[in-house]
């Protein structure tokens, strides 16, 4: 893995078939949950003996879409190769480009730039606390003042969470995409995050995590190198 313009760029070789399918889709995945500007990936020394197989790169796309939403984009110089992805339906989601000057270039026409910011937090009932004036701060610096109230019960829940079920310090990453907000915490736990069932078969509502669920758009957990990040997003929609 290397990087270009703080762009993630990843080169697969050997052969992609049902036996490193999973692999493959799970190294995309991970890059993206870094959250560099977009993943890269040059397929040119790629074998793929059955154009299925493509569908790797949708699989990953779609496992990244909510959040962290990060652009996957695929370099491939030889034309027949190419005409060949694009015959499986998968540039419909994962863009197919020459080179890596174009891919890069394609990227100054998507969407606005994300503001973000992170902090390191430590594994304490302090950091309660932290997290909450962390959001509130940044939310009153991007003007989403409405959303603060949300917010707060959301990063509560999901540093909660860290608290009660690992012994993890944590990273809170905090997102502003136009009109839409992302809180993610990360910790070095692998176990994800889980919504539990009540005793006659629904959810248990005094759960955390189902507090969650009713307060935002979408939430969950993946999986990164070294452990997982639960995040939600919120709307315009879900201001208290």
């Amino acid at each position: 893995m290397t990087t270009v313009a703080d762009i993630c760029l990843l080169t697969a070789t050997g052969t992609l078939d049902s036996s490193t399918y999973l692999e493959l889709r799970d190294s995309v995945i991970k890059a993206a949950l870094d959250e560099p500007p977009a993943v890269l990936v040059d397929v040119s020394r790629l074998d793929v003996p059955a154009p299925s197989a493509w569908s790797v790169f949708t699989s990953a796309r779609w496992h990244v879409s909510t959040w962290p939403d990060i652009p996957i984009l695929l370099i491939c110089p030889q034309p027949n190769v190419a005409a060949r992805i694009s015959s499986t339906g998968v540039t419909r989601y994962v863009a197919v480009h020459a080179d890596v000057e174009s891919a890069v270039a394609s990227l100054a026409h998507g969407p606005h730039p994300r503001r973000r910011a992170r902090i390191a937090l430590s594994h304490s009932l302090s950091s309660l606390r932290g997290s909450r004036d962390f959001v509130a701060e940044w939310l009153t610096n991007w003007s989403q003042d409405p959303l603060i109230p949300t917010a707060k019960v959301v990063v509560d829940v999901l540093v909660e969470n860290v608290l009660c079920h690992t012994d993890s310090p944590l990273v809170l990453l905090l997102e502003c995409a136009d009109s839409t907000i992302t809180i993610a915490v990360r910790d070095t736990n692998a176990s994800p995050a889980m919504l539990r069932e009540g005793v006659g078969g629904g959810p248990e509502w005094s759960s955390g995590l189902a507090v969650l669920g009713a307060l935002c758009r979408a939430w969950g957990s993946s999986p990164t190198p070294s452990g997982k990040t639960v995040w939600a997003v919120l709307g315009q929609e879900d201001r208290l």
